[in-house]
């Protein structure tokens, strides 16, 4: 996993939030890291998991049965269940899959950042003029997209 360089603000306002994002080059850190990978492999050589390439299904009967396999069933997970938490610019994103060893997943569940947000709301709100709401909704940055459960 690779390790960021990311802006640090000791005022906890909004506005100190907004200065760490313009300094933080995560972007530009993983395009650099990119350019330096050049030549090397960047994809996976189990034929189990990755499509062969395009050039091989012309001549390769094996290939072209490991391409439609892939395509029309997919391919096998272990049995098991995992949960994947990504940090996103809102809070913690999170996938939450449980797999019975078939291809394709008995439950998928994603956790949307903004729907916690949106609970601490009311207590956020307390002993606050109505104007003051609009102020206290912006800095909460929330999507309403992932509050729609």
């Amino acid at each position: 996993m690779p390790v960021y360089e990311s802006g640090t603000a000791t005022p906890a306002s909004a506005y100190a939030s907004t200065r760490c994002a313009s300094r933080s080059r995560i972007t530009e850190q993983a395009l650099d890291k990119i350019e330096q990978l050049a030549g090397e492999p960047w994809i996976a050589d189990d034929r189990k998991i990755v499509l062969p390439p395009r050039e091989e299904l012309q001549t390769s009967m094996e290939s072209l049965i490991h391409h439609f396999k892939l395509v029309s069933e997919g391919y096998r997970v272990p049995a098991g269940e995992v949960y994947l938490p990504i940090e996103g610019p809102r809070g913690e994103e999170g996938c939450y899959v449980v797999s019975n060893g078939g291809a394709k997943p008995w439950r998928v569940h994603f956790r949307a950042p903004s729907l916690l947000t949106i609970a601490a709301a009311p207590t956020l709100c307390q002993e606050h003029l109505i104007a003051d709401l609009i102020a206290i909704t912006a800095s909460l940055d929330t999507l309403m997209g992932d509050s729609d459960r």
